[in-house]
């Protein structure tokens, strides 16, 4: 089988690829697609996620194991699982995280399943518009604002003379005498 993937940015209004991938091949060889149709290099940590219909976020597919998982979840690597293991209908959806820094982030969707069909490499099918920055660049670090001096602070930072101790309302808060942790 023949999967075709349909990728959209929530960044990018224009941009769109198409991915036609064999159901047999790895998420990394999705990975490898996805970063090679947007010439993006492979440096980054990245990782996929299945998703419901409404984009929430369910199965995560590592790149690597970092080793904080929970012991009663199953952990999947992206070398070591296929596409067909967790996808098996199309409009399935998922989402590809390219800068986990920022939570940036591909939203995918399995568009097309071509049965009796096979596919020994990936092929970017379709390309439309040009994809975000792979990285947020910041150009220059933010000057820290000034601080205001304490004499400045008094009446801002203790509150204003417009303070009446009459409308304080001792009753309103409840005491407990002993533990307060009881």
């Amino acid at each position: 089988m023949i999967y075709r993937f349909s990728i959209i940015s929530n960044e990018v209004e224009d941009f769109i690829r198409e991915i036609k991938i064999d159901s047999d091949a790895t998420f990394f060889d999705l990975q490898e697609a996805i970063l090679a149709a947007c010439q993006y290099g492979n440096k980054q940590i990245t990782s996929f996620f299945t998703c419901s219909d409404r984009w929430e976020k369910e199965q995560e597919i590592l790149m690597e194991d970092l080793g904080y998982g929970r012991a009663d979840e199953d952990i999947y690597l992206m070398k070591d699982t296929r596409l067909s293991e967790l996808l098996e209908d199309e409009k399935q959806r998922m989402v590809f995280i390219f800068d986990p820094l920022e939570e940036r982030m591909f939203l995918i969707e399995l568009t097309e399943i071509i049965f009796g069909k096979t596919q020994s490499n990936a092929v970017c099918s379709r390309q439309h518009g040009l994809p975000p920055q792979q990285y947020i660049e910041i150009s220059e670090p933010i000057p820290p604002t000034p601080t205001k001096k304490a004499e400045d602070l008094q009446e801002d930072f203790y509150g204003s003379d417009d303070f009446d101790n009459e409308e304080f309302d001792p009753e309103g808060f409840e005491i407990s005498e002993g533990n307060p942790y009881s």
